[in-house]
């Protein structure tokens, strides 16, 4: 049997939609953690790396439970779009953008926390506005670190499996991404084809790392 193309598509989907999101999102984010002083930064900080320890069905419990028709969310949603938000590719990006939200806010924060404040400061002084110094000065000396909070933020949502099956199931085409697809060949004993989709993941994961690990070098020579 050949691979599950249009479940490797709608997972290279997702990916990328929340690789996007969390790039806007986390960016503003992971600066504002950086830089902070306000002594409840660290709930903030233990809140966004929350699903690095909270097992994938409890937080997939919570989300589906926060988009089900019974919700404020789901019902606002289904009255606009006609449809449940459970159970599809956007509540299934929902689930994806909170469980991989450390994945990209942590390396944002950590390259951010790096820059030489003398250099901020200086861009202040000769007039920049915050926001100027930031795209101007921060986030060119934060690339590596960017870059690779965006690859492991996309390599874990092509890998996600418990948060997307409690809230989106297995409906192909709309929420069967490649990792499910792997349950259900072995499930249906085919083994054949779940060893040929593992091995495709397996070699994603280590290219992922080799370039997450090739970014760190040149993130230390620019900063000697």
């Amino acid at each position: 049997m050949s691979l599950d193309w249009q479940a490797l598509r709608l997972s290279l989907e997702l990916a990328a939609a929340t690789t996007a999101i969390l790039t806007a999102l986390g960016l503003p984010l992971a600066y504002w953690l950086a830089t902070t002083t306000w002594r409840g930064r660290v709930a903030v900080e233990a809140l966004t790396a929350l699903p690095l320890v909270l097992p994938p069905t409890v937080l997939g419990f919570y989300v589906l439970f926060a988009l089900g028709p019974r919700s404020p969310l789901g019902r606002a949603w289904e009255a606009v779009t006609g449809a449940p938000l459970a159970f599809s590719f956007e509540g299934i990006l929902l689930a994806s953008v909170l469980s991989s939200l450390p994945f990209a806010v942590q390396p944002f924060a950590a390259a951010f926390a790096r820059v030489d404040r003398r250099l901020v400061e200086a861009s202040w002084s000769l007039g920049a506005s915050r926001v100027a110094t930031f795209f101007r000065v921060v986030l060119p000396l934060s690339r590596a670190g960017v870059v690779s909070g965006m690859v492991l933020t996309f390599a874990h949502t092509v890998g996600e499996f418990g948060v997307i099956l409690m809230v989106g199931g297995n409906v192909p085409g709309r929420t069967r991404t490649v990792s499910i697809a792997i349950y259900d060949h072995v499930q249906a004993l085919d083994y054949e084809a779940a060893a040929r989709t593992s091995a495709l993941l397996l070699s994603f994961s280590f290219a992922v790392l080799v370039v997450t690990y090739a970014l760190q070098p040149r993130a230390r020579a620019a900063r000697a």
